[in-house]
């Protein structure tokens, strides 16, 4: 990872927050989003000593703007760009118990804003470059109450399985992982009832879907690693 230039969205928080902390520990050049600037003043205050450098915006990825001023700051701090981690997501209710503007919303950011992030991303990737998608296995379970959640999830899925197939003779890769139940912030229980479910091997910590995330960047251009699901050993399913 050393030197590699990467962008990662959702870098405040869980999942994200965890993959710039991982990239930059190896010496990689980040830029992250966040949509909150206390969050993102914190994340970034927290990763200032590591060996690589962070740097960080706040914009609203529901929007064209907020992804034109990610790259903008891409192009000025990279200088050009390795990868793209794209991970930025939001939780949602049942359909029926959301606004319209709510679950549009939602909508707008989990996979809209990722496949704009990811066209932005394809215009500045050379021949080595890669995408990583974190989708969900919500994706393929379909778990009730998550009807808005499991569709834009779905979508990544094929969005990124049929872009891995459109850009492969321009030496690029495209990556999908699938996450199963993860302790983060998105997560309804409390930092005490994840510790638990931790324990009991029923909730991964975000750590370890970014080491995946890591794993990923980190394998030689031979190596295309299309699509890997990463559960907990003991997942709850519907």
């Amino acid at each position: 990872m050393n030197g590699k230039r990467i962008v990662v969205t959702g870098g405040t928080t869980g999942i994200g927050r965890a993959t710039v902390r991982l990239l930059a520990g190896q010496g990689a050049r980040v830029v992250t989003v966040g949509r909150d600037a206390d969050a993102l003043a914190e994340a970034l205050e927290s990763m200032r000593d590591l060996p690589g450098s962070v740097h960080g915006i706040t914009a609203d990825l529901g929007t064209r703007a907020g992804v034109e001023a990610l790259f903008a700051a891409a192009d000025a701090h990279l200088g050009g760009l390795d990868a793209l981690v794209s991970n930025a997501a939001l939780g949602a209710d049942p359909i029926d118990a959301m606004e319209e503007e709510a679950w549009r919303y939602v909508v707008a950011v989990n996979l809209v804003g990722a496949m704009s992030a990811t066209r932005a991303a394809l215009a500045r990737l050379g021949r080595g470059g890669q995408v990583v998608i974190v989708g969900s296995i919500s994706a393929a379970i379909h778990a009730p109450g998550e009807s808005v959640y499991s569709a834009t999830k779905a979508g990544l899925s094929a969005f990124a399985e049929t872009l891995r197939k459109e850009v492969e003779q321009r030496g690029l890769r495209v990556s999908l992982i699938e996450p199963g139940t993860v302790g983060t912030d998105m997560q309804e229980s409390s930092a005490d009832e994840q510790r638990e479910k931790v324990a009991r091997h029923e909730m991964l910590l975000a750590e370890d879907i970014a080491e995946t995330i890591g794993f990923v960047l980190s394998r030689p251009p031979r190596v295309d690693v299309v699509t890997l699901r990463v559960e907990p050993r003991v997942q709850e399913l519907p």
